[in-house]
Protein backbone atom coordinates (compact mmCIF):
# COMPACT_ATOMS: atom_id res chain seq x y z
CA UNK A 1 0.00 0.00 0.00
CA UNK A 2 2.61 2.30 1.23
CA UNK A 3 4.27 0.90 -2.35
CA UNK A 4 1.44 2.04 -4.71
CA UNK A 5 1.26 5.68 -2.77
CA UNK A 6 4.63 5.99 -3.03
CA UNK A 7 4.33 5.51 -7.23
CA UNK A 8 1.79 7.83 -7.15
CA UNK A 9 3.07 10.34 -5.51
CA UNK A 10 6.24 10.06 -7.56
CA UNK A 11 4.09 10.32 -10.90
CA UNK A 12 2.35 13.34 -10.01
CA UNK A 13 5.37 15.02 -8.67
CA UNK A 14 6.95 14.18 -12.54
CA UNK A 15 3.96 15.13 -14.08
CA UNK A 16 3.61 18.36 -11.78
CA UNK A 17 7.48 19.16 -13.05
CA UNK A 18 6.52 18.33 -16.39
CA UNK A 19 3.64 21.38 -16.42
CA UNK A 20 6.06 23.52 -14.39
CA UNK A 21 9.01 23.29 -16.91
CA UNK A 22 6.46 23.78 -19.83
CA UNK A 23 5.17 27.11 -17.87
CA UNK A 24 8.44 28.50 -17.35
CA UNK A 25 8.89 27.68 -20.88
CA UNK A 26 5.79 29.71 -21.88
CA UNK A 27 6.75 32.41 -19.46
CA UNK A 28 10.11 32.77 -21.22
CA UNK A 29 8.74 32.95 -24.54
CA UNK A 30 6.05 35.80 -23.24
CA UNK A 31 8.79 37.84 -21.85
CA UNK A 32 10.20 38.00 -25.09
CA UNK A 33 10.22 41.77 -26.78
CA UNK A 34 9.49 41.59 -30.36
CA UNK A 35 13.03 42.34 -31.57
CA UNK A 36 14.32 39.78 -29.31
CA UNK A 37 11.80 37.28 -31.15
CA UNK A 38 12.63 37.94 -34.28
CA UNK A 39 16.17 38.25 -34.03
CA UNK A 40 15.90 34.63 -32.50
CA UNK A 41 13.14 33.48 -35.37
CA UNK A 42 15.64 34.86 -38.19
CA UNK A 43 18.58 32.93 -36.86
CA UNK A 44 16.80 29.91 -35.99
CA UNK A 45 15.11 29.75 -40.08
CA UNK A 46 19.00 30.36 -41.45
CA UNK A 47 19.70 27.74 -39.07
CA UNK A 48 17.63 25.15 -40.92
CA UNK A 49 18.29 26.56 -44.05
CA UNK A 50 22.09 26.29 -44.01
CA UNK A 51 21.24 22.82 -42.82
CA UNK A 52 19.97 21.81 -45.60
CA UNK A 53 22.40 23.58 -48.03
CA UNK A 54 25.23 21.80 -45.87
CA UNK A 55 23.18 18.44 -46.57
CA UNK A 56 22.97 19.11 -50.39
CA UNK A 57 26.86 19.98 -50.57
CA UNK A 58 27.90 16.69 -48.31
CA UNK A 59 25.93 14.64 -50.76
CA UNK A 60 26.92 15.78 -53.80
CA UNK A 61 30.80 16.58 -52.62
CA UNK A 62 32.22 13.34 -55.02
CA UNK A 63 31.10 16.43 -58.14
CA UNK A 64 33.02 18.92 -56.77
CA UNK A 65 36.06 16.97 -55.55
CA UNK A 66 35.29 15.73 -59.55
CA UNK A 67 35.46 19.22 -60.74
CA UNK A 68 38.82 20.29 -59.13
CA UNK A 69 39.97 17.65 -60.91
CA UNK A 70 38.97 18.65 -64.61
CA UNK A 71 40.60 22.18 -63.37
CA UNK A 72 44.28 20.30 -63.20
CA UNK A 73 43.57 19.44 -66.67
CA UNK A 74 42.58 22.80 -68.26
CA UNK A 75 45.29 24.12 -65.64
CA UNK A 76 48.07 22.48 -67.79
CA UNK A 77 47.10 23.97 -71.28
CA UNK A 78 48.05 27.21 -69.44
CA UNK A 79 51.41 27.32 -70.91
CA UNK A 80 52.06 31.36 -71.29
CA UNK A 81 53.55 33.49 -68.42
CA UNK A 82 50.34 36.07 -69.07
CA UNK A 83 48.09 32.89 -68.63
CA UNK A 84 49.44 31.59 -65.41
CA UNK A 85 49.56 35.05 -64.42
CA UNK A 86 45.42 35.26 -64.59
CA UNK A 87 45.30 31.38 -62.78
CA UNK A 88 47.64 33.39 -59.86
CA UNK A 89 45.26 36.35 -59.70
CA UNK A 90 42.12 34.74 -59.57
CA UNK A 91 43.55 32.23 -57.12
CA UNK A 92 44.19 35.61 -55.08
CA UNK A 93 40.55 37.42 -55.48
CA UNK A 94 38.88 33.94 -54.28
CA UNK A 95 41.18 34.59 -51.00
CA UNK A 96 39.87 38.21 -50.91
CA UNK A 97 36.43 36.94 -51.54
CA UNK A 98 36.92 34.55 -48.81
CA UNK A 99 38.02 36.74 -46.63
CA UNK A 100 35.53 39.74 -47.11
CA UNK A 101 32.74 37.30 -46.34
CA UNK A 102 34.35 36.14 -43.07
CA UNK A 103 34.34 39.65 -41.87
CA UNK A 104 30.84 40.45 -42.64
CA UNK A 105 29.63 37.24 -41.40
CA UNK A 106 31.60 37.04 -38.58
CA UNK A 107 30.74 40.76 -38.12
CA UNK A 108 26.81 39.64 -37.38
CA UNK A 109 28.00 37.32 -34.72
CA UNK A 110 29.99 39.76 -32.91
CA UNK A 111 27.83 42.61 -33.25
CA UNK A 112 24.59 40.94 -31.93
CA UNK A 113 26.65 39.31 -28.98
CA UNK A 114 27.78 42.79 -28.14
CA UNK A 115 24.36 44.83 -28.86
CA UNK A 116 22.00 41.92 -26.70
CA UNK A 117 24.91 42.16 -23.75
CA UNK A 118 24.85 45.75 -23.66
CA UNK A 119 21.53 45.72 -23.62
CA UNK A 120 21.24 43.03 -20.29
CA UNK A 121 20.11 39.63 -21.90
CA UNK A 122 21.57 36.90 -23.89
CA UNK A 123 21.75 37.28 -27.59
CA UNK A 124 19.17 34.51 -28.66
CA UNK A 125 17.96 33.47 -25.29
CA UNK A 126 18.52 29.59 -25.75
CA UNK A 127 17.48 27.23 -23.18
CA UNK A 128 20.58 26.32 -20.74
CA UNK A 129 19.55 23.48 -18.26
CA UNK A 130 22.40 24.18 -15.98
CA UNK A 131 22.38 27.93 -16.02
CA UNK A 132 20.39 30.62 -15.47
CA UNK A 133 21.03 33.91 -17.09
CA UNK A 134 18.40 35.83 -14.78
CA UNK A 135 21.02 34.79 -11.65
CA UNK A 136 23.31 37.75 -12.45
CA UNK A 137 25.77 39.64 -14.65
CA UNK A 138 28.31 36.76 -14.38
CA UNK A 139 25.91 34.28 -15.61
CA UNK A 140 24.94 36.42 -18.06
CA UNK A 141 28.23 36.82 -19.92
CA UNK A 142 28.64 33.27 -19.94
CA UNK A 143 25.42 32.38 -21.56
CA UNK A 144 25.65 35.16 -23.88
CA UNK A 145 29.10 33.70 -24.57
CA UNK A 146 28.59 30.25 -25.09
CA UNK A 147 25.43 31.09 -27.29
CA UNK A 148 27.74 33.10 -29.45
CA UNK A 149 30.27 29.86 -29.51
CA UNK A 150 27.82 27.92 -30.77
CA UNK A 151 26.68 30.64 -33.29
CA UNK A 152 30.01 31.08 -34.67
CA UNK A 153 30.37 27.41 -35.45
CA UNK A 154 27.12 28.25 -37.40
CA UNK A 155 28.33 31.12 -39.50
CA UNK A 156 31.30 29.38 -40.26
CA UNK A 157 29.47 26.46 -41.64
CA UNK A 158 27.21 29.09 -43.51
CA UNK A 159 29.80 30.67 -44.52
CA UNK A 160 31.35 28.22 -46.61
CA UNK A 161 28.40 26.99 -48.03
CA UNK A 162 27.92 30.31 -49.46
CA UNK A 163 31.38 31.24 -50.45
CA UNK A 164 32.03 28.06 -52.48
CA UNK A 165 29.44 28.93 -55.38
CA UNK A 166 31.66 31.96 -56.20
CA UNK A 167 35.17 30.26 -56.18
CA UNK A 168 33.64 27.87 -58.73
CA UNK A 169 31.95 30.88 -60.61
CA UNK A 170 35.14 32.70 -60.59
CA UNK A 171 37.10 29.74 -61.74
CA UNK A 172 35.15 29.32 -64.10
CA UNK A 173 34.93 32.93 -65.74
CA UNK A 174 39.02 32.81 -65.58
CA UNK A 175 38.93 29.53 -67.82
CA UNK A 176 36.44 31.34 -70.15
CA UNK A 177 39.08 34.35 -70.60
CA UNK A 178 41.65 32.08 -71.20
CA UNK A 179 39.75 30.20 -74.05
CA UNK A 180 38.69 33.43 -75.50
CA UNK A 181 42.50 34.42 -75.90
CA UNK A 182 43.41 31.15 -76.99
CA UNK A 183 41.02 31.59 -80.04
CA UNK A 184 42.39 34.92 -80.54
CA UNK A 185 45.81 33.59 -81.28
CA UNK A 186 44.46 31.00 -83.90
CA UNK A 187 46.62 31.23 -87.36
CA UNK A 188 48.06 34.03 -85.92
CA UNK A 189 51.77 32.65 -86.08
CA UNK A 190 53.17 32.69 -89.73
CA UNK A 191 55.36 29.85 -88.55
CA UNK A 192 53.31 27.33 -88.06
CA UNK A 193 51.89 24.66 -90.23
CA UNK A 194 48.23 24.07 -90.88
CA UNK A 195 48.41 20.68 -89.15
CA UNK A 196 49.67 22.92 -86.18
CA UNK A 197 47.01 25.60 -86.63
CA UNK A 198 44.14 22.93 -86.73
CA UNK A 199 45.78 21.10 -83.55
CA UNK A 200 45.43 24.14 -81.43
CA UNK A 201 41.49 24.39 -82.82
CA UNK A 202 40.84 20.85 -81.49
CA UNK A 203 42.75 21.70 -78.50
CA UNK A 204 40.62 25.06 -78.10
CA UNK A 205 37.29 22.17 -78.98
CA UNK A 206 38.52 19.69 -75.92
CA UNK A 207 39.43 22.08 -73.52
CA UNK A 208 35.62 23.76 -74.47
CA UNK A 209 34.24 20.52 -73.99
CA UNK A 210 36.30 20.13 -70.18
CA UNK A 211 34.95 23.51 -69.23
CA UNK A 212 31.23 22.19 -70.39
CA UNK A 213 31.61 19.14 -68.09
CA UNK A 214 32.63 21.15 -65.31
CA UNK A 215 29.70 22.83 -65.28
CA UNK A 216 27.26 19.27 -65.27
CA UNK A 217 29.12 18.40 -62.34
CA UNK A 218 28.64 21.70 -60.35
CA UNK A 219 25.15 22.69 -61.82
CA UNK A 220 23.31 19.89 -59.51
CA UNK A 221 24.52 21.42 -56.58
CA UNK A 222 24.77 24.90 -57.18
CA UNK A 223 20.93 24.20 -58.12
CA UNK A 224 19.96 22.49 -54.65
CA UNK A 225 22.12 25.26 -52.33
CA UNK A 226 20.94 28.38 -54.82
CA UNK A 227 17.22 27.28 -54.57
CA UNK A 228 17.30 26.72 -50.93
CA UNK A 229 18.89 30.40 -50.60
CA UNK A 230 16.12 31.48 -52.66
CA UNK A 231 13.61 30.19 -50.22
CA UNK A 232 15.21 31.79 -47.46
CA UNK A 233 15.78 35.18 -49.18
CA UNK A 234 11.57 34.72 -49.36
CA UNK A 235 11.42 34.43 -45.59
CA UNK A 236 14.59 35.86 -43.91
CA UNK A 237 14.65 38.70 -45.48
CA UNK A 238 10.87 39.44 -44.48
CA UNK A 239 11.67 39.40 -41.29
CA UNK A 240 14.81 41.29 -40.81
CA UNK A 241 13.36 44.11 -42.01
CA UNK A 242 10.50 43.95 -40.05
CA UNK A 243 13.06 43.92 -37.24
CA UNK A 244 15.05 46.40 -38.48
CA UNK A 245 12.24 49.10 -39.50
CA UNK A 246 10.13 48.91 -36.31
CA UNK A 247 11.61 47.20 -33.96
CA UNK A 248 14.97 47.73 -33.29
CA UNK A 249 17.33 50.29 -31.59
CA UNK A 250 20.76 51.28 -32.51
CA UNK A 251 22.88 48.59 -31.65
CA UNK A 252 20.14 46.24 -32.51
CA UNK A 253 19.50 48.12 -35.93
CA UNK A 254 22.89 47.93 -36.73
CA UNK A 255 23.23 43.92 -36.27
CA UNK A 256 20.03 43.66 -37.98
CA UNK A 257 22.31 45.34 -41.36
CA UNK A 258 24.84 43.02 -41.12
CA UNK A 259 22.24 40.10 -41.14
CA UNK A 260 20.75 41.60 -44.29
CA UNK A 261 23.98 42.14 -46.15
CA UNK A 262 25.05 38.83 -45.47
CA UNK A 263 21.51 37.28 -46.83
CA UNK A 264 22.07 39.51 -50.01
CA UNK A 265 25.70 38.29 -50.32
CA UNK A 266 24.45 34.59 -50.52
CA UNK A 267 22.77 34.98 -53.73
CA UNK A 268 23.70 38.44 -55.48
CA UNK A 269 27.26 38.19 -56.12
CA UNK A 270 27.17 34.61 -57.52
CA UNK A 271 23.71 35.88 -59.55
CA UNK A 272 26.13 38.66 -61.22
CA UNK A 273 28.47 35.61 -62.22
CA UNK A 274 26.20 33.88 -64.09
CA UNK A 275 25.20 36.92 -65.87
CA UNK A 276 29.00 37.65 -66.70
CA UNK A 277 29.00 33.71 -67.88
CA UNK A 278 26.24 33.88 -70.51
CA UNK A 279 28.56 37.15 -71.57
CA UNK A 280 31.57 35.59 -71.68
CA UNK A 281 29.92 32.82 -74.11
CA UNK A 282 28.79 35.26 -76.45
CA UNK A 283 32.18 36.85 -76.53
CA UNK A 284 33.66 33.14 -77.53
CA UNK A 285 31.48 32.89 -80.24
CA UNK A 286 32.01 36.26 -81.71
CA UNK A 287 35.93 35.48 -80.88
CA UNK A 288 35.50 31.98 -82.81
CA UNK A 289 33.70 33.96 -86.10
CA UNK A 290 36.35 36.92 -86.00
CA UNK A 291 39.51 34.46 -85.91
CA UNK A 292 41.65 34.37 -88.90
CA UNK A 293 39.95 31.41 -90.31
CA UNK A 294 39.46 32.80 -93.97
CA UNK A 295 42.14 30.94 -96.51
CA UNK A 296 41.60 27.73 -93.85
CA UNK A 297 41.03 23.98 -95.56
CA UNK A 298 38.01 22.58 -95.37
CA UNK A 299 39.13 19.97 -92.13
CA UNK A 300 39.84 23.48 -90.08
CA UNK A 301 36.65 25.39 -91.52
CA UNK A 302 33.94 22.25 -90.70
CA UNK A 303 35.47 21.87 -87.20
CA UNK A 304 35.42 25.74 -86.34
CA UNK A 305 31.29 25.83 -87.50
CA UNK A 306 31.12 22.92 -85.17
CA UNK A 307 32.66 24.79 -82.33
CA UNK A 308 31.01 28.00 -83.16
CA UNK A 309 27.92 26.05 -83.03
CA UNK A 310 28.27 24.62 -79.76
CA UNK A 311 29.85 27.67 -78.40
CA UNK A 312 26.87 29.48 -79.20
CA UNK A 313 24.39 27.63 -76.44
CA UNK A 314 25.09 29.62 -73.62
CA UNK A 315 25.98 28.00 -69.85
CA UNK A 316 23.03 28.52 -67.98
CA UNK A 317 22.40 27.91 -63.82
CA UNK A 318 18.95 27.02 -62.90
CA UNK A 319 18.18 27.05 -58.91
CA UNK A 320 15.63 24.08 -58.24
CA UNK A 321 15.31 23.52 -61.78
CA UNK A 322 12.75 25.98 -61.36
CA UNK A 323 14.46 29.37 -61.67
CA UNK A 324 17.36 30.68 -63.62
CA UNK A 325 20.55 32.27 -61.50
CA UNK A 326 20.27 35.28 -62.56
CA UNK A 327 20.04 39.29 -61.32
CA UNK A 328 16.51 39.15 -62.37
CA UNK A 329 15.32 36.66 -60.23
CA UNK A 330 17.33 37.67 -57.36
CA UNK A 331 15.43 41.00 -57.58
CA UNK A 332 12.33 39.43 -58.22
CA UNK A 333 12.68 37.06 -55.05
CA UNK A 334 13.99 39.79 -53.03
CA UNK A 335 11.21 42.32 -54.06
CA UNK A 336 9.03 40.13 -52.16
CA UNK A 337 10.34 41.27 -48.59
CA UNK A 338 9.24 44.81 -49.26
CA UNK A 339 5.80 43.86 -50.40
CA UNK A 340 5.30 42.83 -46.68
CA UNK A 341 6.68 45.60 -45.39
CA UNK A 342 4.37 47.66 -46.79
CA UNK A 343 1.09 45.37 -45.86
CA UNK A 344 2.82 45.64 -42.23
CA UNK A 345 3.16 49.13 -42.60
CA UNK A 346 -0.77 49.75 -43.81
CA UNK A 347 -1.94 47.19 -41.12
CA UNK A 348 -0.47 48.64 -38.08
CA UNK A 349 0.67 45.07 -36.92
CA UNK A 350 4.04 46.66 -35.64
CA UNK A 351 2.12 49.04 -33.61
CA UNK A 352 -0.22 46.46 -32.05
CA UNK A 353 2.79 43.95 -31.15
CA UNK A 354 4.28 47.35 -29.26
CA UNK A 355 1.04 47.80 -27.65
CA UNK A 356 0.53 44.54 -26.59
Amino acid sequence: MHHRRAIRYNWYSAQDALQIDQYINITQIKLFTPGEFLTSLQVCISAYGCSTKVIIIYSQLWRLIKARELLDKLDVHCSSLEEREKIHRIVARCNHVFLIFTIIYCSYGVSTYLSSVLSGHPPYQLYHPFLDWHDGTLNMWIVSTLEYLIMAGAVLKDQLSDTYTLVYGLTLRTHLELLNGRISKLRTNPEMTEDENYEELVNCVLDHKLILEYCALIRPVISGTIFTQFLLIGVVLRIALINLLFFSDVWTGLACTVFIVAILLQTFPFCYICNLVVDDCEDLAHAIFQSNWVGSGSRYQSTLFYFLHNVQQPIVFIAGGILPITVSSNISVAKLAFTVITIVKEMNIADRFKTE
